[in-house]
């Protein structure tokens, strides 16, 4: 694979963010877009606990996805408080993924502003991540195509970024948002998967308060490289052409899939995993 470092600024007007980067869809790390936000002083493990501790909260895993789990179906539960105790004691699988924490704890919004920046933010959607050190979100992109920014709090975190163009070379699992879940994509095995040579993409790091731009339909593999979160927020998208991916793959592609999980079981996943490397070669002429 090759990756560059994304382009990293300090500070950017809304007219050059919407031109050098919005309009041509590039990724771009802000490192000071957001540091008049209270949220850039406060937010920390220790003050979501003060805040959040008593909240049940859905925490997924690094497990295979299996038919036993409907479409982003958490995998466990538990206490905020007791999930910060976690993140805090050990490294842990464990993730809080599109969770709208926000929402559950109203005082929270009152530590952030939306940034006046050129896109049109879906204001009833800002979403909270929370990760053990060394937990890894598997290569996937977003099922609404949305513009997102992305601010990282509390740790350092490792950003992988592909273009929609480059689904292609990613072994992309058929009626689903992700790459095969096997990948290691921080020490990819080109014997077996040898089109990701030719994948080329993006990496960051991200530190508290640094907002990480990405655009609509690109591909994401997010390591926590220590314990700690993020939120994002989302945008809606600026073409009519990802617009209609987002609703086919929210009113079809979504049900579909939990459809024929709940028919064929464990033989449907199986059966997209294949797919997924059958279909990358022959695109590539590369026999199986």
């Amino acid at each position: 694979m090759e990756l560059k470092q994304v382009t990293r600024i300090e500070s950017i007007s809304k007219d050059d963010f919407v031109r050098d980067y919005v309009r041509p869809q590039k990724p771009v790390v802000i490192k000071k877009l957001i540091q008049d936000w209270p949220a850039y002083r406060k937010w920390n493990l220790e003050y979501i606990r003060e805040m959040a501790g008593d909240r049940t909260v859905p925490l997924y895993d690094d497990r295979p996805i299996s038919s036993r789990f409907k479409f982003n179906e958490a995998h466990a539960e538990m206490k905020m408080s007791d999930y910060i105790d976690l993140l805090e004691r050990e490294p842990t699988n464990y993730r809080i993924f599109l969770y709208n924490l926000l929402k559950q704890v109203p005082k929270l919004q009152e530590d952030f502003s939306f940034p006046d920046i050129g896109l049109r933010f879906l204001k009833q959607l800002p979403m909270l991540f929370f990760g053990g050190a060394n937990s890894k979100v598997f290569m996937h992109y977003d099922i609404d195509y949305a513009n997102i920014l992305h601010f990282h709090f509390h740790g350092k975190k490792q950003c992988i970024l592909f273009p929609p163009s480059e689904s292609k070379n990613l072994y992309k699992v058929p009626h689903a948002l992700i790459s095969r879940e096997d990948i290691d994509f921080n020490d990819p095995d080109f014997e077996k998967f040898p089109v990701l040579k030719k994948a080329q993409g993006y990496i960051t790091e991200l530190n508290h308060g640094e907002t990480l731009y990405m655009p609509e339909g690109y591909w994401h593999h997010m390591t926590y490289l220590t314990a700690g979160f993020s939120m994002s927020l989302r945008a809606t998208p600026r073409t009519l052409t990802n617009f209609s991916k987002a609703v086919y793959n929210l009113v079809f592609m979504r049900h579909f899939d939990n459809y024929m999980r709940k028919m064929r079981g464990q033989r449907w996943i199986d059966y997209k995993n294949r797919q997924a490397v059958t279909r990358t070669h022959k695109k590539h002429h590369i026999n199986q």
